[in-house]
């Protein structure tokens, strides 16, 4: 679940970017890879007739079967347990028992809680055969933040991830959503900083420090970057209901580099995705 410029989703956090220890790598690696199964999961799952809810369910029950919890279900009143966003929807889709169609596009984001640590990831998938426009926004999104990852290291900025995002999807001639944004997180859900997806040489000097804690899950839209929040106050959606996309992984600074918490255990990190052997 990405974090709201406008206001602090997170009231108890103290503005501090925090830095953790080997005890911390070893809750995000668990956390991280619950969250992960839970989306290999579903690439077998994801096709046209099956509804948000019902991959809902799949998402609870497998972080219960886990010993972990949904971070989203009952936060801030979200009754849901992952956000299904789908064509337009540039994040918090909220679940329901519509049926996917074919050809559409929906990113599924979820965050559980393990022994307190959380672990927050989601991917982008394909139902059915979708246009090549599609296809190609899902390609750019990944990369781009796949560009942004390759920027943390002990040293750099928060400003070159962001610039790294920038460069790559504007090349392409995406638009990068500007009123959301990744966020630390560890023990909270969303803390200190704020990790934006373009470059602002005034807000992202923040240095990189081994330990640090954070998301990275730019979005992308294939028409302009404005966004509106509809009546449910969660789902955002393109204002000129262009297609959106976007990826997210959990991430740590190294002493040399980034650890990424929520890879796929499978190599499905990605459409389109291979099928389970």
């Amino acid at each position: 679940m990405t974090e709201n410029l406008a206001e602090d989703a997170a009231p108890v956090r103290d503005g501090q970017i925090k830095r953790h220890g080997p005890d911390g790598f070893a809750g995000m690696r668990k956390a991280g890879r619950i969250s992960a199964e839970a989306l290999d999961l579903l690439v077998d799952v994801v096709k046209p007739g099956v509804t948000t809810n019902e991959i809902d369910d799949l998402v609870r029950a497998h972080f219960l079967k886990n010993g972990a919890v949904p971070a989203t279900l009952f936060y801030r009143g979200y009754t849901k347990s992952s956000c299904t966003s789908i064509n337009h929807v540039v994040c918090h889709g909220i679940p329901n028992d519509k049926p996917l169609k074919d050809g559409d596009i929906v990113n599924i984001d979820v965050t559980c809680i393990k022994d307190g640590w959380h672990g927050d990831t989601s991917r982008k998938y394909f139902v059915g055969e979708p246009r090549r426009k599609a296809e190609r926004l899902v390609e750019v999104t990944y990369e781009a933040m796949m560009r942004g990852i390759d920027e943390i290291r002990p040293g750099n900025t928060f400003g070159d991830i962001g610039r790294a995002i920038q460069d790559h999807a504007e090349s392409q001639r995406y638009a990068i959503v500007r009123d959301f944004c990744g966020h630390g997180l560890g023990k909270l859900f969303h803390d200190a900083p704020n990790v934006l997806h373009f470059d602002d040489p005034g807000f992202s000097t923040a240095v990189l420090e081994p330990g640090m804690f954070f998301t990275v899950e730019p979005m992308l839209n294939a028409g302009r970057a404005s966004v509106k929040v509809l009546a449910d106050g969660w789902t955002a959606v393109t204002r000129d209901k262009s297609l959106s996309a976007q990826f997210e992984h959990s991430v740590g600074v190294t002493e040399d580099g980034v650890e990424i918490f929520t890879k796929s255990p499978a190599g499905l990190d990605h459409p389109p995705y291979l099928p389970k052997r």
